[in-house]
């Protein structure tokens, strides 16, 4: 790529991935003074990070993805219980590193900032899953259609776009 592009590309560590994330997402929080949780859902990982203002206060990045973990645990579109549960399980394994540190920090706010995190925001307004944004009741009423449909193809869902349909039950 260096050869392609005629320009050093230099490789950021996950927690500086987090940090720049965090920056960028600063500018539009929609009360800067609250201190937010900022989960941002990437492909191959998920970043969190705590802030107030314009200051990172904890910042992680695990391996946890949508497309890592609709390869690993839903593969070609495929969704039952037992899958679910395994990709639940190793989101909870993962998040068990960073939980204690995170709650003793606190937020007031969670916000999202990928396309993940807007993706299922805009699946569960459309479909009257959730009234407004992101809600644990909304994700459980969504897990629990793409797990009767059995492939996320089977699912007419207002707001999924085509490109997101191979990453929602691992992004979810």
């Amino acid at each position: 790529a260096e050869a392609a592009l005629g320009f050093p590309i230099e490789i950021i560590a996950g927690r500086e991935e987090a940090r720049l994330i965090y920056l960028g997402v600063a500018h539009t929080l929609p009360n800067p003074q609250t201190q937010q949780l900022v989960v941002d859902i990437g492909g191959g990982s998920t970043e969190f990070i705590i802030g107030r203002d314009i200051e990172p206060l904890e910042l992680e990045s695990l391996y946890m993805g949508c497309v890592g973990y609709s390869l690993k645990y839903f593969p070609r579109g495929q969704v039952d219980k037992a899958s679910m549960k395994a990709a639940e399980l190793a989101a909870r394994k993962e998040l068990q590193a960073i939980v204690r540190r995170f709650r003793e920090v606190g937020w007031a706010q969670a916000v999202g900032s990928s396309g993940t995190a807007k993706a299922l925001a805009d699946i569960l307004e459309m479909n009257g899953l959730s009234p407004q944004g992101i809600t644990r009741e909304g994700l459980d009423r969504l897990r629990g259609m793409l797990v009767e449909a059995g492939e996320v193809t089977r699912l007419d869902l207002a707001g999924l776009r085509p490109d997101r349909v191979p990453v929602l039950p691992g992004g979810l």
